[in-house]
């Protein structure tokens, strides 16, 4: 056997070694989730339970609030993609296209916003949005969750901004269009790529965050699912089985959302780390 095919192999086992390493987390929670209380413990470690139930599930959706953190994760996490990337495609493109007096130090700023841990920053943001009456709401995280993310995506769209030739737009401008009509009927067809990208990354980030939801949410009826899967701990106890019910469900949104998006997310994901 050529040393060549021998490499093929070991690729092949290597990558397989990755996704089943990557995968079986999801696997055990799945398992957990259909798992009765009672067999939980007493049948130690098994790769699949004697019997399998899906009470957990039904337990969840009719007698936890988790439909209610469902809901608001949603609302959370849609209203922030969108806001952020109509916000980054417009300032992304404005670093893109034109030279300006403080460019740079636009950019140094919004450089340095991604410097600081995030828990420092939640006390001065709480005081900040108390007195608006956005703590404890919905539209108060959305507000914050979008002020992070707005940075590292105008990055992200300039990288692909960047990347189409201006000649184009020239083109268009030439034959009477605006510059609002030339990006708006030229530019942003092109950037598909990029957009389904800045969705998927933001939207993901906002699904799961944890750390905002929980100091600045108070109450159920505006929490999130991650401070949700909370609810499930006790003092004395946790419910693993319903947890890991609740987190199997709250999957499914972002599987859903990335089926929705993959025709461009992969383009998008490798066109923005090469060019730039």
């Amino acid at each position: 056997m050529s040393m060549g095919i021998l490499l093929t192999i070991a690729h092949r086992l290597a990558i397989l070694a990755y996704i089943v390493f990557a995968l079986f987390p999801l696997y055990w929670l799945l398992k957990v989730s259909v798992t009765p209380n009672d067999l939980l413990y007493s049948e130690g470690v098994r790769m699949w339970p004697s019997h399998a139930t899906l009470e957990h599930y039904r337990y969840v959706i009719e007698n936890s609030a988790f439909p209610i953190f469902f809901r608001n994760s949603l609302i959370v996490a849609g209203s922030t993609a969108l806001a952020v990337t109509l916000i980054s495609s417009l300032s992304g493109y404005a670093l893109s296209r034109f030279v300006f007096r403080g460019k740079y130090a636009v950019v140094a700023l919004m450089l340095i916003t991604q410097m600081f841990p995030l828990v420092m920053l939640v006390a001065p943001i709480f005081k900040m949005l108390s007195p608006l009456g956005l703590t404890n709401s919905l539209t108060g995280l959305i507000i914050v969750y979008t002020a992070f993310n707005v940075p590292f995506a105008t990055f992200l769209m300039q990288s692909f901004f960047d990347g189409i030739p201006r000649d184009l737009e020239d083109a268009a401008m030439i034959d009477g269009a605006s510059r609002f009509t030339a990006f708006r009927q030229i530019i942003l067809p092109l950037t598909l790529p990029g957009i389904a990208a800045t969705l998927g990354f933001v939207f993901t980030a906002a699904w799961s965050e944890l750390l905002f939801a929980l100091m600045l949410i108070s109450g159920n009826d505006s929490a999130t699912f991650p401070v949700g899967l909370l609810t499930f701990v006790s003092k004395f106890s946790v419910d693993f089985g319903q947890m890991m019910a609740a987190g199997v469900m709250a999957l499914v949104p972002a599987c859903l959302f990335f089926l929705l998006i993959q025709r461009y997310l992969v383009q998008g994901l490798t066109a923005g780390a090469v060019k730039g």
